[in-house]
Formats: C-alpha cells, structure tokens, sequence
C-alpha cells in the first residue's frame, strides 16, 4: 500500500498545461512542457538559420561553418556541463542555460532582421547556443524521473519522449512553413521567445521538501571521478561506444548520403522528406509501446532492437523505392525508441543520483563526438569506394559494433529491479556502515523516487531517505535522491 501523500491540486499555471497521466506529478508535467515548447521552437530555428545564412550571400560551406560552430562547443562543455550540474541544483542550471539560449536567438534574430548579419556573427550566438545545450542537457537528464514513482519510470520517459518526439515532427514541419511565409529572422524570434517560456515554467517547480546533495572536491575531481564512475561499468562504456560508431554512421548516411539518393533515383527531396517522416512517426509508436511493455532484461531487449538501425543504410545502398525505404526508416524509428527507454531506465536504476549528470554528460559525448569527423569523410568515402559500397559498409559497422556489444555479461543478464528491491537494499547498506537508516522524508507531489541517447537521445520507493534539506536561501536540486531518463 502507498505511503505517498496525496497530489495536491494543481495549480492555475499547472491547469494550463495539457493533461498528463495521472502517475504524472506536477513537476513531471511542468517539465515535459517544457521540453515541449522549446523543442518545437529548436526545430523550427534549425532551419531558419539555414535560410538566414542563404538568404544573406552565403553557400553551403557557410551552412556547414554555422552549424559546426553549435557543435564544437556542444562537445567541448558536455562534460563540465555534467559535472557542473552535479554540484548545482539543476533546475537552476537548466534555468540559467534557457536564458542563454534565449539571448543568443533573440541576438541572432534582431541581426537577420536588420538585414545585415556577418557570417562571424552567426557562428558566434549558434556557439553560445551550442554551450547553453551542452550545461542544460546533463542537467535535465539528470532530472525527469526524479518527478515519477520508480514503478512508472519506463512510462514517464516515453511519454516524455512521445511528447518530444511530437515537437520535433511538428516543429521542423511548422518551422519550414513560418520560413516561407514570415521569413527566417521571425522564426528565430519565435525560438527566443520559446526558451523564455520554457525558463519561466521550469521556475515554477516545486522544491519544496527536496534533500541536499553533498559536495564534492573540485571540479576537475569531479570530472575525474566521473570517468571511473563509468570506466567500473562494462555495460555503460561499451553501449556508449557502440553508439558513438551508430551515430556517425546514422548521421553520415541521413545528413550526406539521403539527399543524394534521393536526388539520384528517387526523383528528388519530396521521398526522402517522406521517409524522414515516416521515422518521425516511428518514434511516436515506439514511445507508445514502450508506455505499455516493460520488458525485464531492460539492455538486451534494447540492445537487439539496435540491429534494425543498420536497415536504413543497406536500404540506401540498394536503393529501395520511396514506399520501401519509408517502411524502413519507420521500423528503425521505433527500434530507437525501444533502445532509448531501456537505456534510460537502466541508468536511472543504476547510477548514484549524485552522479548521474556526469555519467549522462560521458553518454553526450561518447554518442555524438564522432558525429563530425563521419560527415567529413562521407564525401571522401563515397569517392574512394563508391556511394554503395560506404552504405553498406556503415550497414555491416552498426551490426558488427551491436553484436560485440552482446558479448558483455551485464548487457544480457541485467535485470529490471522492483522498486522494493532497491529499497532493501538501500536500508541493508546503510545498516552494514554500522549507520541507522535515515527517515524517510515524504516529498510534495511526487509519489515515489528511488536513491542521460546512449546520448543523443531521460523512482520508485514512496519516501526519499534524507538529511536535513537546504535552507530557503539556498534550495536544494529538486530530484533529491532520485536517479533516472530524450
């Protein structure tokens, strides 16, 4: 039987928001919101700074230099994000790098507006864009499913990631449509005014209740003790760099070889917009399954779904027609949804809340850090070996790199623990440091929390254990002991 204290009423800000599950705490519905509201805007700003750059004199290679300079300080700060999170209170850090997001579009449009933006200029706010994602991302990571009880943390993160999945589909299609007919610089006004809004909701949660995290030595150390963290789990290092060689091949072959495929043999963008789609939709089933099946051997039922990534490269190497390759690009889209909720579930249930954000920041970087060098040499690739030949080698790396990771014990045999099973456990260490359990301190509006895609790509008992929580001064990060999730 619960011991949680009932929900309170929902407040007038909370009443505004869409109507969530009913597991669904306040915080959980304040922050997923969020999330809403700025991926819509985000995904509709990508392609308004494209335009922008365009619409002012520049070519493809000026796209790219835009774009490279959002990325290189997203791989740069990921992990003094992480650590940075793990010693802040990261509903202020996500606050903090919202604001940020904010002034760097608003700056950006107010010079695509004027009509005179310089290229050094556009790659200066999309580099303080990239710096604001890469404190904010470790943060929120590190965050969601301390606003679920354990027993709901697949669902939350689905839900999560069915309502991301969601933004993401009807922003880029929104985004295109205000581009042609406002103009970019309005659609980067729009993203401005999003994180605004996203800043202001994640304010209102409540953090009433929530325990202190204890602090640690310096940053650096931090940092070092992060990398320990996840070089002591096989699991973790070797999910994190299978994805850094499945990303880079994913990403080489939608962001290079797709448009060329298309245009060679599928008559043009329409079918590959159509088969992009048609992942997108993937994702959306995905997330809804995963709402409904919890598997219990969370990696390997994740793990396997991986294979099925390799799909869209060979059907690019054939080329399947526009109607198969669709077919493929959704079935891949659900099986990154599947791996997705199980990944983040197992690190929820496995990783020290304490060190989550540094762990999900070592998951960032590990995914996406091989991400540039893969588009680089896409072209060099295709030269050298032919376009084929490079797709079906990304094919064979994603099957090869996903059957090795099989091979890790803890990828096949771990298992999903009921909530009370880490609660026993919880209380028998404490007991053998020769310590009393701590009591139980009940936290407002969330019913239970138990105490990062790989990373492109966020608990269970009905009481925290607890010191004494943070003065009003000074408030405490709202996920308490939780662990965690995009």
């Amino acid at each position: 039987m619960s011991t949680a204290p009932p929900t309170p009423p929902r407040s007038s800000a909370a009443r505004l928001l869409p109507r969530m599950p009913d597991w669904a705490s306040r915080n959980f519905t304040l922050l997923t919101s969020a999330a809403f509201i700025t991926s819509l805007g985000s995904h509709g700003a990508l392609i308004a700074a494209a335009f922008a750059v365009l619409e002012h004199g520049g070519d493809a290679g000026d796209v790219g230099l835009v774009a490279a300079a959002r990325t290189v300080p997203l791989i740069l700060f990921l992990l003094i994000g992480g650590a940075v999170a793990d010693r802040l209170p990261r509903h202020r850090v996500m606050v903090a790098a919202n604001l940020l997001n904010c002034l760097s579009q608003a700056a950006f449009a107010v010079l695509v507006l004027a009509g005179s933006p310089l290229l050094w200029q556009m790659m200066l706010l999309a580099a303080l864009g990239g710096t604001g994602q890469a404190f904010f991302s470790p943060a929120a990571e590190g965050m969601l499913l301390a606003t679920v009880d354990r027993k709901h943390a697949s669902k939350g993160f689905a839900v999560f990631r069915l309502t991301m999945n969601g933004a993401t589909i009807g922003g880029a299609a929104l985004g295109g449509a205000m581009v042609a007919v406002i103009g970019p610089g309005w659609v980067l006004a729009v993203d401005a005014a999003a994180f605004a809004v996203s800043a202001g909701l994640r304010a209102l949660l409540d953090l009433s209740g929530m325990p202190r995290r204890a602090q640690g030595g310096s940053l650096l150390a931090d940092l070092r003790d992060g990398w320990h963290e996840a070089l002591a789990r096989p699991w973790f290092w070797s999910i994190v760099a299978q994805f850094s060689v499945v990303v880079a091949v994913v990403g080489a072959a939608e962001s290079v070889y797709g448009p060329l495929v298309a245009r060679d043999h599928l008559g043009g963008p329409a079918p590959w917009g159509f088969a992009l789609a048609a992942f997108g939709v993937g994702t959306v089933v995905g997330a809804v399954l995963m709402m409904r099946w919890q598997p219990r051997r969370l990696l390997l039922a994740g793990t396997l779904s991986v294979f099925t990534l390799a799909l869209p490269s060979a059907a690019l190497a054939v080329p399947l027609p526009a109607l198969g390759l669709a077919g493929v690009m959704f079935v891949s889209g659900v099986a990154i949804e599947l791996f997705g909720v199980a990944w983040i579930t197992t690190m929820h249930q496995e990783i020290p809340e304490e060190k989550f954000s540094r762990m999900s920041a070592y998951d960032w970087l590990g995914s996406i850090g091989m991400v540039p060098l893969a588009t680089a040499l896409a072209g060099p690739a295709e030269s050298a070996f032919g376009r084929s030949n490079a797709l079906w080698g990304g094919a064979v790396l994603i099957v090869l790199v996903t059957a090795a990771v099989l091979f890790v014990p803890e990828v096949r045999t771990m298992t999903r623990r009921p909530p009370e099973a880490e609660h026993d456990a919880g209380e028998g260490e404490a007991a053998a440091e020769g310590e009393a359990a701590p009591e139980a301190v009940p936290v407002p509006g969330v019913d239970t929390v138990s105490g990062p895609g790989a990373g492109a790509v966020v608990a269970a008992a009905t009481s925290v254990p607890a010191p004494a929580p943070e003065s009003a001064s000074d408030a405490a990060d709202p996920e308490g002991a939780a662990r965690r999730d995009g």
